[in-house]
């Protein structure tokens, strides 16, 4: 047909068997360890309301990042340990350009309220700047809630690292979208089931073939 561009995505039978080997489980859950699973019902289910996408991707960022880090007593600043964490967090967020994320500051007991609402946000922001600085766009970060000491992890009114922390989560996407699925979560499964199918097996590359004008 003249003028038409016909665009195949080719597979390998290896890599088709790859896949249907790991038939029932979510497409894009765990690439870190090569496993497939099922684009059709992953969508179904969100289309159907059945899976929120923000609920999906937050677990699975929380599952594969350590979304949490923690301050020493009255201080916003990094610890190596809470850098290294960050830098976890702006590899995954890398991955996924499409999300949006927030981050949340929280303290200890000790203190006012007044006093440990402000050193939340700048613990927060701190987190925010950090990122920034990984190549993660501030447009795509909020930083603009602070719990104060109203969340603690552990009640304990004394001292306590693990109050004193800022935890990152999934928000949704960077333009917002009424309904359930748009596409977009679609796009990142397969964005990264298509990359990990050409890293696992490279000579089993997607290839796009132009058809020729006819006429």
């Amino acid at each position: 047909m003249q003028g038409r561009m016909r665009i195949l995505l080719a597979l390998t039978t290896t890599l088709a068997l790859a896949a249907c080997g790991d038939f029932n489980k979510e497409l894009g859950a765990e690439v870190d360890n090569g496993n497939f699973g099922n684009a059709t019902m992953n969508n179904t289910m969100l289309q159907t309301g059945a899976m929120d996408y923000r609920v999906a991707l937050g677990q699975r960022f929380a599952s594969e990042v350590p979304s949490t880090v923690t301050f020493p007593f009255n201080s916003s600043q990094l610890t190596g340990e809470a850098m290294a964490a960050l830098d976890h967090q702006a590899n995954w967020m890398r991955q996924f350009p499409e999300l949006r994320f927030s981050v949340y500051g929280h303290t200890d007991l000790v203190g006012s309220n007044a006093y440990n609402k402000a050193l939340g946000l700048r613990r927060a922001k701190t987190v925010v700047a950090y990122l920034d600085r990984r190549g993660i766009s501030r447009s795509r970060l909020d930083a603009l809630v602070s719990y104060g000491k109203t969340q603690p992890v552990i009640p304990t009114p004394g001292p306590e690292q693990k109050n004193r922390r800022t935890v990152t989560e999934v928000s949704g996407f960077v333009k917002n979208q009424p309904a359930p699925l748009n596409g977009k979560y679609a796009a990142v499964i397969m964005r990264e089931y298509i990359t990990l199918a050409e890293r696992r097996h490279p000579a089993n590359r997607v290839v796009v073939v132009q058809s020729q004008p006819e006429g």
